[in-house]
């Protein structure tokens, strides 16, 4: 059902669902994964998309968006424009090349890290971090944490997806989470 809020903008969500190809039994049997490179591809479903997460941010400050590797590259840069914000990556182990600040977390089974710049992010800003999926809710949990560790205030955690089934809100309680598309099952 479209959202018609008014000063918003329309957003149907079940049309932009049309654009995600599911692939079932990827990467493993019995996982059904949501590919959004055909969404990207669709320029009217991309703007879409991109207008409709930075919609929910308009009306707060926001000085950095954080985009997760790999897919909040995507999305990030985008919102950032969007909300005339700046855009900081979150990466995986040595990929930055200055000082960096690290924060490992454990996920399902085993343990991974996340970098970002010491001086990416400055005491006081207020941030908002996006990724193209909300699963667990591990990783978001994990980039708000050093973000945080850096003095950042979290205005919000965006997602393109998020799937509802796993509860992943359960962990991530204390911050304001906003996904676009819902999956059940």
């Amino acid at each position: 059902m479209p959202n018609s809020t008014p000063g918003k903008a329309v957003i149907d969500c079940e049309h932009l669902k049309k654009l995600i190809r599911e692939i079932p039994d990827f990467p493993q049997k019995g996982i059904l994964f949501y590919d959004i490179t055909t969404l990207l591809k669709d320029k009217v479903g991309f703007a879409t998309l991109i207008d409709a997460l930075s919609e929910h941010y308009l009306a707060k400050e926001v000085d950095l968006v954080l985009g997760i590797e790999a897919r909040g590259f995507i999305f990030g840069p985008a919102v950032a424009y969007r909300l005339s914000a700046g855009f900081v990556p979150v990466r995986k182990p040595g990929k930055l090349p200055a000082a960096r600040a690290k924060y490992d977390y454990v996920l399902e089974y085993g343990t991974n890290t996340l970098e970002i710049h010491s001086d990416a992010i400055q005491p006081g800003q207020q941030v908002i971090i996006v990724d193209d999926l909300l699963a667990t809710g591990g990783t978001a949990e994990a980039t708000a944490k050093l973000a945080e560790k850096l003095g950042a205030t979290i205005s919000g955690l965006g997602f393109v997806v998020e799937l509802d089934f796993l509860h992943a809100r359960e962990k991530l309680e204390k911050y304001d989470v906003f996904s676009l598309l819902h999956y059940q099952r």
